[in-house]
């Protein structure tokens, strides 16, 4: 009777439980909508256009995955029903083995795993044997041969999508959150840069960039050339990153160079503006561009039975996050030692691009825009897995594996948002193009 119930068609069904399952899915549906309404309109209202725009963006990527999804369930028939031979599916171009599905669906047949069956039936029915094994539907294709994609692959498709945009929207907007944390804790140095028993705002900065920057400074005066003392430099900047990220001596320094260069008043609301840009940064760091989809194509299409894809993509967000990092405070050290009038230059500070990469300061935001992406990833992943197949599945068997992708994967996210994205946002102030986004967005 369960299977029969499980197979029953509409016409079969009462239209109470239809009409129930119909009135929650719209509720929530509208409330979803409302709130997401609401937003915009207090963004639109307090004028903060670049995290209007944000939202657009994170609209217009769950408008995309909808049409995706909608594809899926209006094709997930003619898809199925496109057979070929069964031993193009024999090669070794599939995630698992059928030992290692025997073995996952052996796993959740175990008594002493009652209680997490019971703890995840609660949030999702999902019988994990047929599952893998695809007998939710008879084959509609003769003996020898396979559909391209059978109807439960296609089911456990559209729920990955599912997962994958609720997880990237969440990422996004805790990365926004620890972002603003960060840089409103620099708010009692701008006070501090407005008070007025300073005798000049640039003595102040001065002998803070000399206390702050003492280490390079060293390094300066025991050398006759900055480049014999580069590797030694670039260490420290590393290691930096890992605590102050700034400091009071490295925001009045950028501070004041930038009020210098755009020759604004003293009394100007830096950190206001530090607000504004963040927003600005962050509008570009939303939603799923093309090739972040192609990577999410050619990740699936790699993840073959023994590549152990999954642990050694989780090193790469991390990695760019300390080099990006590192990077950044190298900058913040080029500039320290100018304004302090050590590197043979006047003491002030020279706006380039330069001081980055191919001399591209948005290569860095491109950087930071895939960590963020392929964390979000890793964990949609990772759920998606839990979620449809288990959690002894030959996707997660390897659970050490599994906690050192999640812990590198949190630890990355979180030193991105409250720590690189902030130190981006400030530093790129002494780029050439400053000047065009004060003028446009906010010169007050």
């Amino acid at each position: 009777m369960a299977e029969e119930g499980e197979l029953r068609s509409l016409a079969l069904t009462p239209t109470w439980s239809v009409a129930t399952v119909l009135t929650i899915l719209v509720a929530v549906c509208l409330v979803v909508e409302r709130s997401i309404h609401r937003l915009s309109y207090w963004l639109k209202k307090t004028r903060r256009n670049p995290l209007y725009e944000a939202v657009e963006k994170m609209k217009e990527e769950m408008m995309l995955l909808g049409f995706i999804s909608l594809l899926l369930v209006a094709s997930s028939r003619t898809i199925a029903s496109f057979c070929i031979d069964s031993k193009y599916y024999d090669s070794t171009f599939s995630p698992c083995t059928h030992d290692q599905v025997e073995a996952s669906a052996s796993a959740e047949d175990d008594p002493g795993k009652e209680r997490v069956r019971k703890l995840l039936a609660f949030f999702l029915n999902h019988p994990l044997r047929r599952s893998l094994k695809g007998q939710h539907h008879h084959s509609p294709c003769p003996k020898g041969y396979e559909s391209f994609v059978s109807y439960e692959g296609l089911e456990q498709l559209h729920r990955f999508i599912f997962v994958m945009a609720i997880t990237h929207v969440s990422y996004s907007c805790l990365t926004m959150l620890l972002a603003i944390v960060k840089v409103h804790t620099w708010r009692k140095w701008e006070e501090e840069a407005h008070r007025a028993h300073y005798d000049t705002l640039a003595e102040v900065t001065r002998a803070l960039t000399f206390r702050r920057q003492s280490t390079f400074v060293k390094m300066h005066h025991s050398s006759s050339s900055w480049k014999s003392n580069e590797f030694v430099v670039w260490v420290t900047c590393f290691f930096r990153q890992f605590g102050n990220s700034v400091v009071r001596g490295d925001y009045l320094t950028l501070r004041s160079g930038f009020i210098q260069n755009h020759n604004l008043l003293d009394t100007y609301d830096f950190h206001k503006y530090m607000i504004r840009s963040l927003e600005e940064e962050f509008k570009k760091i939303v939603g799923v561009s093309g090739p972040l989809w192609g990577f999410v194509i050619a990740f699936m299409l790699f993840n073959i039975n023994g590549s152990n894809l999954y642990f050694w993509i989780a090193i790469i967000p991390i990695s760019l996050v300390l080099i990006v990092g590192a990077k950044l405070q190298h900058v913040i050290a080029t500039l320290s030692i100018e304004s302090a009038g050590l590197a043979g230059l006047e003491g002030r500070l020279r706006p380039r691009d330069s001081l980055f990469w191919f001399k591209k300061p948005e290569l860095l935001l491109e950087l930071i825009h895939f960590v963020l992406f392929q964390n979000a990833f890793e964990l949609a992943s990772f759920f998606w897995f839990w979620w449809q197949f288990g959690y002894d599945s030959c996707f997660i068997r390897n659970h050490l594996a599994v906690y050192c992708r999640l812990i590198l994967g949190f630890a990355g996210q979180f030193l991105c948002s409250y720590s690189t994205l902030p130190l981006y946002a400030l530093v790129t102030q002494t780029t050439s193009n400053t000047q065009l986004s004060l003028t446009q967005s906010y010169r007050k």
